[in-house]
């Protein structure tokens, strides 16, 4: 009996497509036989119908058993994907994730060698992070593959864990208890965890939030993403108990921040200060003759240095000031080219403006210092 399902089911679509055409008497003579091969509720509701009210009312019938079948069908869809059924995600970002679970450690996960440059690092992280953000990564552990990028990039571009990471960051675990990434493919590298969740860098690094309306920034199917505390608490159980190793692995770090405390501490303080330091007694504000440079010097500066000792003071103080000018005018530059990428990808108005409104006080300074030396 059981062999006869699939053909009472045929005889089943076919008196279906008969009601809704209004042959009765074909449907009638299908129902009757997917009846006999197999009785099923759904024959004999049809038959039902038709029998007491027609077609119209069998018609009715079908129409609501389509739709809770649909239901059924949604619904199911739904348990199996984590309820991430309604959000599209491609071939190609499912096969980007298998990537970055397979990756053993963080220079494969960014997709650079271990001599790439700070510049590189930043390239690589930045168009990783956008690629596998959850806003716009709905495939299947993604959420996962843009925590893996973050911490990748947040170790790597900190050059003394960069440092430590080479020697020891990429050596598999063994041994029992310690398969790699929990079972789930996702090792962060014990000892090696960023300072900052992925959420929090990403912000940083493009210069505010995602660029995206959705109100469920961070969302990854029934668990939220955008709570730091949770992300906190799921590093603090990776750690567990091994503080003390922790600890061993950090102690030739203290060692080299006491011998620069100490150092710091045998060498004198410049007698200047591009900034009003009272703890320092350096209040006296003063200009370089040259640049016009301001800078600040205690009440027994003049005293103390004389003509040709101050030349050269000045002339130090002109070298910090253009060099902090610089490097602050590089920053400036580099936020307005990621806000400029992250727009461009996202067609986000908001951000384009952002980059274009930026003032770029320091890059206009160092415009005005190159005037002068190009004047002198």
């Amino acid at each position: 009996m059981e062999g006869n399902r699939d053909e009472a089911e045929k005889c089943i679509n076919i008196a279906s497509k008969a009601i809704e055409a209004g042959d009765k008497e074909k449907a009638l003579k299908f129902l009757n036989k997917a009846e006999k091969l197999f009785p099923t509720p759904r024959a004999k509701a049809l038959l039902e119908a038709l029998t007491k009210n027609g077609s119209s009312a069998a018609n009715g019938v079908h129409r609501r058993r389509a739709a809770e079948d649909g239901r059924a069908q949604a619904a199911k869809e739904r348990e199996s994907t984590g309820g991430e059924s309604s959000k599209v995600f491609t071939q190609e970002q499912v096969e980007g994730v298998q990537r970055i679970k397979r990756c053993k450690d963080y220079y494969e996960v960014l997709g650079i060698t271990k001599e790439a440059s700070e510049d590189e690092l930043k390239k690589a992280y930045r168009k990783l992070a956008l690629k596998f953000h959850p806003d716009k990564n709905h495939a299947p552990g993604a959420t996962d593959a843009f925590k893996k990028i973050g911490n990748a990039y947040a170790v790597l571009s900190n050059p003394t864990k960069r440092r430590q990471y080479d020697l020891t960051g990429g050596e598999e675990p063994s041994g029992p208890g310690h398969s790699h990434g929990g079972g789930n493919g996702f090792d962060f590298h014990r000892g090696f965890e960023a300072d900052i969740t992925p959420e929090d860098l990403f912000n940083m690094f493009f210069g505010g939030g995602f660029p995206s309306s959705s109100a469920q920034s961070f969302t990854n199917g029934r668990t939220s993403y955008s709570h730091h505390a949770d992300y906190r608490q799921e590093r603090t159980d990776e750690r567990g108990d091994g503080g003390f190793s922790m600890f061993i692995q950090l102690m030739p770090i203290v060692v080299v921040i006491l011998v620069s405390i100490l150092s710091q501490m045998m060498v004198s303080p410049p007698p200047y200060s591009l900034y009003s330091r009272p703890s320092t007694g350096q209040t006296v504000k003063r200009q370089t003759e040259n640049l016009h440079v301001d800078y600040y010097v205690t009440r027994d500066f003049k005293s103390e240095y004389k003509a040709a000792a101050l030349q050269q003071i000045e002339k130090s103080v002109e070298e910090d000031y253009v060099t902090n000018v610089r490097n602050t005018c590089w920053k400036e530059r580099q936020t307005k080219i990621d806000l400029l990428y992250a727009a461009k990808v996202y067609r986000d108005d908001r951000m384009r403006k952002k980059a274009e409104f930026m003032t770029m006080e320091n890059c206009k300074e160092l415009d005005r210092l190159n005037n002068l030396f190009r004047g002198g």
